[in-house]
């Protein structure tokens, strides 16, 4: 069993940057893949970004490629989503997961973190 604790959200204005981390228990991390989705109010959890088990490969969302940057550092048991240029638009509550292989499909994510707001105001 992994368990994933999501921190780092937060209040800021449209172009600041935050980072979110993703803590994981246990020592399989490295076995999974990770991705971030988020949820806005009233909308299903979409997917934003997945990177491999070692990190060579990284897919993103067409909504945040060229602002956002997935990452993970495997001795630390985190994983990492560093966000630029923040827009309203992207205001949500942030989950991370693991899935066993490289994936944008929610329901093949087999742990999630509880989330961490993130709210980008104009």
């Amino acid at each position: 069993q992994v368990q994933l604790v999501e921190s780092g959200g937060g209040l800021v204005q449209a172009g600041d940057s935050l980072r979110l981390s993703c803590a994981a228990s246990g020592r399989t991390f490295s076995t999974y893949a990770m991705g971030w989705f988020r949820q806005a109010p009233g909308k299903e959890r979409e997917f934003v970004a997945v990177i491999s088990r070692n990190g060579n490969i990284k897919d993103y969302s067409d909504s945040v490629k060229g602002r956002f940057t997935i990452s993970r550092d495997n001795a630390k048991n985190t994983g990492y989503l560093q966000m630029n240029s923040l827009k309203p638009e992207d205001t949500a509550v942030y989950y991370c997961g693991v899935v066993r292989g490289s994936s944008r499909q929610r329901d093949e994510y087999e742990y999630w973190g509880q989330g961490t707001q993130v709210t980008v105001s104009s």
